[in-house]
C-alpha cells in the first residue's frame, strides 16, 4: 500500500470510469506482509495538516450530511453482525464512491465540520473493510482498511486510528502473519490512539493486543494485556459517551476474543469456559458473530479429546446458518470443522457422520 496517495485521490479512482477493472485486479490481489508496513510518525503528523488536493465542488456540508453517513454506516455494521460481510457490501461501497466522495470534495462551514466528514468517512471505509474481510476477499479489505487509516488521520482523530489498525492487525493474525499483526496491534495501542479512547474502545483495542501477544508466546504481557482491557470494559458505564463503531463490543465480545487469547496459549478448559461465557450473553442481533464463535469453541473441544462435545457444538452453530450468513469467515470455520472431524469419520460415531453430511450440505450451497 502507497502511504503517500491522499485518500481523496483514492476515492476518485473508486469512482472513475475504470473502477470495475481496477476492482477485479485489487480482488485477485494478494495481501502480504510488505503492505502491513505503516508509515512512521512524521507521516502522521502531515496528514492531520495535508491540504485537499482536488478543489472543493461548491456544494455546501453541513453536521446534517455528516450525520447521515454516520447513521448510514451504523445501519451498514449492524446488517454486517446479522447477516455476514457478503451481505451489501457492494451498496457500501456504491455509497462510499459517490455521496461521501462528493461530501469531502464540499464547502466546509468550519473546521470542525470537516474533520468530522473525514471521520465518518474513515468509518465507512472501515465497515467496508470489515465487510470485505468477513467475505474472505483480503487484498480488498486492506485497501478499504489503508483508506480508512489516510482518512481517520485527515480528520486527526487518534482513536479511529487505533480501531482502524486493531481491525488490520485482526485481520493478519487470521491470516498467519503474526509478526505483523503485533506490529498493527501495538500500534493500535500507541499514545493518543489509546489514551483518548473510550473505556469500551480501549478494552477493543487492548484484547486484540492480547491476542497478538498470545500467538507471539508473549505469556505475560498477554496475560497482562487481557487483565487491563477487562478492568477497561468495566470502568465503560452509561454516562461515558461512546462513539457507534463501538456497540457491537461488550462482555460477550471481550469473552470471545478472551478465550481465543487463552486458546493462542494453549489454556483449552479456560478457553472453553469463555467462549461458553460469550455465547450465553451474546444478543441475537450478533448471528454471525455467534457462529463464529461456536465454531472456534468446537475446535478448541475437539483440540482437547471431546470429539462429542464439538459436534454438538458445532451442530448448534450449523442450525444458526440456516436462516442465511453470507460470511466467508463462517463457511472458514466449517471447512476446518470437516478437516478435523476427518481422523473419525472412520469411528463409526453417528453424531460425526450426521455432522459431516450437514457440512457437506451446506457448502454446496453457499458460494
Amino acid at each position: 500500500m502507497d502511504w503517500r496517495v491522499d485518500p481523496l485521490i483514492a476515492l476518485s479512482d473508486l469512482g472513475s470510469s475504470v473502477d470495475a477493472n481496477r476492482r477485479r485486479l485489487l480482488a485477485g490481489g494478494v495481501y502480504s506482509a510488505a503492505a502491513l508496513i505503516l508509515p512512521d510518525e512524521t507521516w502522521w503528523r502531515a496528514m492531520a495538516h495535508l491540504p485537499d488536493t482536488l478543489p472543493a465542488a461548491g456544494k455546501r456540508v453541513g453536521r446534517g450530511d455528516v450525520t447521515t453517513v454516520q447513521e448510514l454506516t451504523l445501519a451498514f455494521s449492524r446488517m454486517d453482525q446479522r447477516r455476514g460481510g457478503g451481505h451489501g457490501r457492494s451498496a457500501v461501497d456504491e455509497y462510499l464512491r459517490d455521496d461521501v466522495r462528493q461530501f469531502l470534495q464540499g464547502r466546509f462551514p468550519d473546521e470542525a465540520t470537516r474533520r468530522a466528514m473525514f471521520s465518518a468517512a474513515a468509518e465507512l471505509a472501515y465497515v467496508s473493510g470489515w465487510m470485505a474481510f468477513d467475505n474472505s476477499e483480503h487484498a480488498v479489505a486492506l485497501a478499504r482498511f489503508n483508506m480508512a487509516v489516510k482518512l481517520a488521520a485527515r480528520a486527526d482523530n487518534a482513536p479511529l486510528s487505533g480501531h482502524v489498525l486493531r481491525a488490520m492487525a485482526h485481520q493478519a493474525l487470521d491470516l498467519g502473519f503474526l509478526n505483523e499483526a503485533l506490529h498493527l496491534a501495538e500500534a493500535s495501542v500507541h499514545g493518543e490512539r489509546y489514551k483518548a479512547a473510550s473505556p469500551r474502545e480501549r478494552a477493543l483495542l487492548g484484547v486484540v493486543h492480547a491476542r497478538t501477544l498470545a500467538a507471539n508466546h508473549q505469556r505475560q504481557n498477554a496475560t497482562h494485556a487481557l487483565l487491563r482491557a477487562q478492568d477497561d470494559l468495566s470502568s465503560a458505564h452509561d454516562g461515558i459517551q461512546e462513539p457507534d463503531r463501538t456497540f457491537f463490543f461488550g462482555e460477550a465480545a471481550l469473552a470471545h476474543e478472551t478465550a481465543c487469547t487463552l486458546r493462542d496459549l494453549g489454556d483449552h478448559q479456560r478457553a472453553i469456559k469463555e467462549f461458553r461465557h460469550s455465547i450465553r450473553t451474546r444478543g441475537a442481533a450478533f448471528r454471525r458473530t455467534h457462529a463464529v464463535t461456536l465454531g472456534y469453541m468446537g475446535a478448541t473441544q475437539i483440540m482437547g479429546g471431546s470429539a462429542e462435545e464439538a459436534c454438538a457444538t458445532w451442530s448448534n452453530m450449523l442450525d444458526g446458518l440456516e436462516d442465511g450468513i453470507y460470511s466467508g469467515r463462517v463457511q472458514q470455520t466449517v471447512v476446518d470443522m470437516r478437516r478435523q472431524l476427518s481422523p473419525y469419520r472412520k469411528r463409526g460415531i453417528p453424531a460425526v457422520a450426521s455432522l459431516d453430511a450437514r457440512a457437506a450440505s451446506y457448502l454446496a450451497h453457499v458460494d
